[in-house]
């Protein structure tokens, strides 16, 4: 009788608020938001983000993915803001990596979920996320499915598995009880729930409406804050009309409301861009994928081949230019996926910006460096360079390099105007300023937490230079540094 009677509390249920306790109502501040104070792409340079009228950089890192869900969610946003980190990842992912992940469903009594009734306390911690991000000028990516969560271990409880609910069985769903496969082997039949796909098949339809009623809570909160972009997958290798499916999902519900929301797909190969055809479709519609996410170039890919795989996928949407982020940026030791260790996490954070980037974010231990000590001062170096410079008026000029080793130096500039060097390992390298008469003065920011002593974030020398030849930059010392150059 419960599974006959399902439909009746789906669609009740379907455009239900988000969960809050009795008698707490919603911010007065975070709705309603003036679409053209919502996040979207600068009006001046679309390949930065704006935010509240203004154009801002997104940076940061945090401790874990799904942040939604941890404890010490206040203190972590107030240490990131404190530092000049603006931007968070949020997976709506609820697999048991710790002893406080809750599901979004009801457990009843017997055990099993019940896929039409709501875990209040998941979504009363989405939208306290919300909030806080919100009162903080936090922006948050939203990735709306990670496949990690619907495969090997973490399918075994899920709500989702005919095994654990009361909705429906393997043979009405045709979904099995096991997956053992790595989920880059794309053998889940959950992600081809969508009519046309390869492995769709219809009694698939049962499952794509419990999605859909997932997607449709999950903005019932959301879309009333305008410091929200969407990104449907984590690193997919699903089929491209996936993403596609959920991304017109969202825009249509936002077009419903009245809001003006950006939504994008991440791609598993974009480690290697130049072979992903997936890269290829998004590049080709700017309609469907208003801003791309480039965050696994941030992986398997070290030194010079990142930079230039980062170049290629920017020369890609020249004609059509859209905010480039990387809500992942891996770090935290040698992996047999390449990781990288911190200080290429380092490196790469910097390439990243001198690069165009829109968004660069830490990923999380344990394949990154989440917001600890090396993070914190990056992000605050980055904030001190802002002082002087904003990134989006400058722009890669690496052919204004001279006596450059491979990944020893990054450069954006504005010619004759200011400029922004990183140089990775200390030494030094020359800058073409012919054609520009005058006197230029280099200021120095240690990059890392405690290479020369010196915490990261704070102006640590002046070098002086004279215009019309190629001058000499030399850094002060060994280790990671960035210096603004002005006339």
């Amino acid at each position: 009788m419960m599974r006959r009677l399902g439909w009746l509390a789906f669609v009740i249920t379907l455009g239900c608020a988000c969960a809050r306790a009795p008698g707490e109502t919603a911010p007065k501040e975070a709705v309603p938001m003036k679409n053209e104070d919502r996040i979207q792409p600068y009006a001046a340079n679309p390949r930065y983000w704006q935010y509240k009228g203004e154009p801002v950089l997104l940076i940061g890192g945090s401790k874990d993915d799904s942040l939604f869900q941890i404890p010490d969610l206040e203190e972590h946003l107030d240490l990131l803001a404190s530092v000049g980190g603006n931007v968070i990842r949020n997976t709506m992912s609820d697999r048991p990596d710790h002893d406080f992940e809750v599901y979004p469903y009801r457990q009843l009594e017997n055990g099993k979920y019940t896929l039409n009734q709501w875990n209040d306390e998941y979504w009363r911690r989405f939208e306290t996320m919300l909030r806080l991000t919100h009162e903080r000028d936090v922006i948050v990516q939203i990735e709306v499915w990670d496949r990690f969560d619907y495969a090997r271990d973490n399918w075994v409880p899920h709500p989702y598995n005919p095994e654990n609910n009361v909705n429906y069985t393997p043979e009405e769903s045709g979904l099995a009880t096991r997956y053992p496969d790595h989920p880059a082997r794309d053998r889940q039949p959950f992600f081809h729930s969508i009519p046309g796909m390869p492995r769709y098949e219809k009694r698939l339809d049962v499952v794509r409406r419990y999605q859909e009623r997932f997607v449709a809570k999950m903005l019932s909160c959301s879309l009333d804050y305008g410091n929200v972009l969407y990104c449907i997958n984590n690193e997919t290798s699903t089929p491209v009309q996936w993403g596609q499916h959920w991304m017109q999902f969202i825009r249509d519900r936002a077009r419903e409301k009245g809001v003006l929301v950006y939504a994008t797909d991440m791609f598993d190969d974009a480690w290697k861009p130049e072979q992903s055809g997936k890269l290829r479709v998004a590049f080709d519609d700017p309609e469907m994928y208003p801003f791309i996410d480039a965050s696994q170039v941030n992986s398997r890919n070290f030194g010079q081949d990142h930079w230039d795989r980062f170049q290629w996928i920017a020369t890609q949407i020249v004609d059509t230019p859209r905010p480039l982020n990387h809500t992942k940026i891996y770090s935290a030791g040698e992996t047999s996926f390449g990781s990288g260790t911190p200080k290429d996490g380092v490196e790469r954070f910097w390439r990243n910006l001198i690069g165009g980037a829109a968004s660069s974010r830490f990923h999380r231990p344990t394949s990154g460096i989440g917001l600890n000590e090396i993070s914190q001062a990056c992000i605050r170096s980055a904030r001190q360079v802002e002082t002087l410079v904003k990134f989006w008026d400058v722009e890669p000029r690496m052919n204004l390099l001279r006596d450059r080793e491979e990944n020893e130096a990054y450069l954006a500039a504005k010619p004759g105007e200011q400029y922004v060097l990183f140089i990775t390992e200390g030494g030094s390298v020359g800058l073409d300023l012919r054609g520009h008469d005058g006197q230029f003065m280099a200021r120095w920011i240690d990059v890392s937490e405690d290479a020369g002593g010196i915490l990261g974030g704070e102006w640590a020398g002046e070098t002086r230079l004279t215009g019309n030849q190629v001058a000499t930059v030399s850094a002060p010392g060994k280790g990671p540094w960035v210096a603004v150059i002005r006339r």
